[in-house]
């Protein structure tokens, strides 16, 4: 006997309930692999979950779009109102661009769980959310929110977790907020938010977990806080707090972590004594301006950051391996202020100040402890002198010997020969003769005229520093891309520098020259294998039209592969060429794509030898001697290696973030991304990254592992010392060995490894890491992984006491793990040019 249809034997979802989940199906452009159309929702469809045939959660975290759906993406869900018994809704990280609809509350009142973090949501949150009676849970952290935190969600009484995390959200805190019985965590970090902390936070006795990092809070702490007993994570760091800390807070018998850094608490350490069995606990009161003595409250402390603050006084002993005391006005240990900033503070406040426990007036002694010998100060003196003098003796030999040789081995002429074959990348002169059979076919005017059809717009790609870039179509149909110099405009060394490059270097990974047209008076032209991706910064995001089922944005695979290719291409030039050379326009723009994602680097119209290392001595090159010095082809100083590492490191951020104009910028917005980027990259915590990644990556957690990778060498890249910065065959080799890089270094190990050990070419790349990072360890354990997430434990480096709350860099004192490399006056048009 045949047997029955599976289909028939098992339970269906109601009619109307299934047209709603088709019109879901529709709007969002949700492909069939994961809700296919012919099956049975309840069965079938991936994250649709269903109870007596009616559905009660949809889960479409992470799902693609289809080709047409993503054409057009947008927040459309008006068929949830048909669900009538739909309990949970979560969308995190499928992208849902526009506003939350305002009839959204209206509509899901038997809603209870709501997630919609990492969607990329816009406008504000509609007051109609007050209306859902019955929510528990609702996350809308990591999007773009904007305007005040509606006083509706007050009206939320059953709610116990609110994420509103990392939005622009501005105004105040609703007093309404008081009135949240059930509220057990609370996250509104990294917003704008200014006013005060409500008092009837008081009475909010379940909440657990408080993060208001990140803000412009000010005033001081309402000590209602103190009332809170099952609080176990408080984050108020970051802001313009000021005042004393409650000392309600240090009584708090479930308390284990609390980080008050950078703000203006000020006052004494409480002299109390704490439950003997929280041993556990983490606080971080850095960056304030807390005095007085240090008290037996530490006793109970796991790890207590006291950094950059007034203490005075001796350090107990039991503070000993607990507190990190570096800037303070203590005694015994190193790394404190001046006598005269500690004096001056103390003044201010109208306190006694004890002079490091000498009598006023008097100098401390010299932290190494050996006495000063009055004898070895003046022979010393006399030794410095006479070398000074032997020094400017040698200055004054070498410039008349090099006055010499230049008169003697260089006769009066306007022309110069060839340079020397073993040479590269050294601006020729205006007499300079170029090996022109060695840069491709010579193409006549006319022939470019027709190729870009006498320069019609429509051909314009661009218009560029040192030309304007047209497409064009040459001899047999082959496109081109034609940079049209204008040699009026003074770029002509430019353009002969980048010829003079060419004819010398050759590399796969280098645009290739097919020709160029020099005998018109009016311009000159060079003529470049035409890219059919284009550049970076216009294909990461590309939509395509065509009917294959390409992606909106480029995958993980095909971005590890362009930092590859632009990785080998600047290595070559830093490592392979003699004397090195530096590209000094390093960015999204300059890294050309073929049609296979192959990276060939263009805007090579500025690159030049490193600065430092030209045939002079090594004396004239210390003492940077006028006749020396070398000019790049803009006319401007010429750059190092480290440079390019710096500008790379900014393209490695913007293919893991997929914030495109990251490379491209040196204004303040940029540097204040910048500094909000690299706080949630941690060689020892992975999960941080994941704040950070561009959402519409599909990613799983090995390739995750990878992107860490990435995110890790670009922070090293982004050192704000170019001599700690990696070499460049180093970041090759750490992008060809990701997951080495991540799973060695944040191993014991690789603790052991110096940056000497030639060996290991990881160890070389984290000394990078370990210079700007190391204060991050010095916290000891971190706090809940919910506030570790919100990047407000990542960077302790700041230093000053005023917290500020806005997101600059003025105020957030988190800035010294990323200094922007300084930019020439002409980086701006740079940022045009591709070829």
């Amino acid at each position: 006997m045949r047997r029955q249809p599976e289909v028939q034997q098992q339970p269906s979802v109601l009619w109307a309930e299934r047209t709603a989940l088709l019109e879901l199906r529709s709007s969002l452009g949700l492909r069939s692999k994961e809700w296919p159309i012919k099956s049975s929702p309840c069965l079938n469809w991936v994250g649709v979950l269903c109870q007596n045939g009616s559905v009660i959660g949809i889960n479409i975290s992470g799902f693609r779009r289809t080709r047409v759906g993503s054409r057009n993406p947008r927040f459309a869900v008006d068929s949830l109102a048909n669900l009538t018994s739909l309990v949970s809704f979560n969308a995190s990280r499928f992208s849902l661009p526009g506003s939350i609809p305002d009839g959204l509350g209206f509509e899901l009142k038997t809603l209870q769980v709501l997630d919609l973090r990492f969607c990329q949501i816009s406008g504000s949150i509609p007051f109609s959310i007050g209306n859902m009676s019955n929510l528990r849970e609702m996350y809308l952290s990591d999007n773009a929110l904007t305007g005040t935190v509606p006083s509706s969600l007050g009206q939320l009484s059953r709610l116990s977790v609110l994420d509103l995390a990392r939005n622009s959200l501005t105004g105040l805190i609703p007093l309404s907020f008081g009135s949240l019985q059930n509220l057990s965590s609370l996250d509104l970090s990294l917003n704008y938010l200014s006013g005060v902390v409500p008092e009837s936070f008081g009475n909010l006795g379940n909440l657990r977990l408080l993060n208001l990092s990140g803000n412009s809070l000010a005033s001081s702490l309402p000590t209602q806080l103190g009332n809170i007993s099952s609080l176990v994570a408080l984050d108020v760091g970051s802001n313009s707090f000021s005042g004393n800390l409650p000392d309600a807070l240090w009584l708090l018998p479930s308390l284990s972590y609390l980080d008050a850094s950078r703000n203006n608490f000020t006052g004494v350490l409480p002299n109390v004594s704490l439950n003997g069995n929280l041993t556990n606990r983490v606080f971080n009161l850095s960056n304030n301006m807390f005095y007085g003595n240090v008290t037996s409250v530490l006793r109970n402390f796991r790890s207590v950051d006291l950094s950059n603050n007034y203490l005075q006084g001796t350090v107990p002993g039991y503070a000993t391996g607990v507190a990190s005391l570096n800037r303070n006005c203590l005694r015994n240990i190193t790394s404190q202020r001046s006598v005269r900033e500690c004096a001056n503070f103390y003044s201010l406040v109208g306190l006694p100040f004890d002079n490091f426990g000498l009598p006023n007036g008097t100098m401390p002694p010299p932290r190494s402890g050996h006495k000063s010998n009055k004898r070895w100060i003046i022979l010393s003196a006399v030794l410095g002198g006479v070398g000074v003098i032997v020094l400017l003796a040698v200055v004054v030999i070498l410039v008349i010997v090099c006055c010499r040789k230049r008169r003697t081995s260089s006769p009066r002429r306007t022309g110069v020969g060839p340079a020397p074959t073993g040479t590269t990348a050294v601006p020729p002169s205006s007499g300079v003769a170029l090996d022109l059979s060695s840069l491709g076919e010579a193409f006549t005017y006319q022939q470019i005229l027709v190729a870009t059809g006498d320069f019609n717009d429509e051909n314009l790609i661009k218009k560029g520093h040192s030309g304007d870039l047209f497409r064009g179509i040459i001899d047999g149909g082959i496109p081109v891309i034609i940079k049209r110099i204008d040699v009026s405009s003074g770029t002509k060394d430019s353009y002969m520098a980048e010829l003079d490059l060419l004819s010398k270097v050759t590399h796969p990974r280098l645009v290739p020259l097919l020709g160029h047209c020099l005998g018109n008076e009016n311009g000159k032209f060079l003529i470049y294998k035409y890219m059919p991706n284009g550049d970076l910064s216009s294909s990461l995001y590309r939509k395509s039209d065509s009917d294959d089922d390409s992606l909106q944005s480029l995958d993980w695979i095909t971005r590890l592969k362009i930092a590859l290719g632009a990785a080998e291409g600047l290595s070559y030039l830093h490592h392979e060429c003699t004397p090195p050379l530096v590209h000094r326009d390093v960015q999204a723009s300059s890294i050309l794509l073929d049609d296979k994602y192959e990276v060939r680097l263009g805007s090579l119209s500025e690159v030049c030898t490193q600065e430092g290392d030209s045939h002079s001595n090594r004396f004239t090159r210390l003492l940077r001697l006028p006749q020396t010095s070398e000019q790049g082809a803009s006319g401007v100083a010429t750059a190092t290696c480290a440079y390019d590492v710096y500008c790379f490191g900014k393209v490695l951020l913007e293919l893991v973030t997929g914030k495109m104009g990251i490379s491209a910028s040196n204004d303040p917005s940029t540097k204040d991304l910048l500094e909000e980027i690299v706080k949630y990259i941690s060689i020892y915590d992975k999960e941080l990254v994941t704040n950070i990644v561009d959402p519409t990556l599909i990613i799983d957690e090995d390739l995750l592992e990878e992107v860490w990778a990435m995110a890790v060498v670009a922070r090293s890249c982004l050192n704000p010392k170019p001599a700690r910065r990696p070499l460049m065959r180093y970041i090759l080799k750490a992008l060809e060995n990701p997951l080495k890089v991540v799973r060695e270094e944040s191993g014991s190990s690789a603790r052991l490894r110096t940056p000497s050990s030639r060996g290991s070419w990881n160890a070389a790349l984290f000394s990078s890491w370990r210079q700007s990072s190391a204060d991050v360890a010095g916290m000891g354990g971190p706090g809940p992984s919910s506030l570790k997430r919100s990047g407000t434990s990542g960077s302790h480096s700041g230093s000053g006491h005023n917290g500020g709350g806005d997101h600059s860099s003025s105020n957030r004192k988190q800035s010294k793990d990323v200094f922007p490399e300084p930019l020439d006056v002409q980086d701006e048009e740079r940022s045009n040019d591709e070829y």
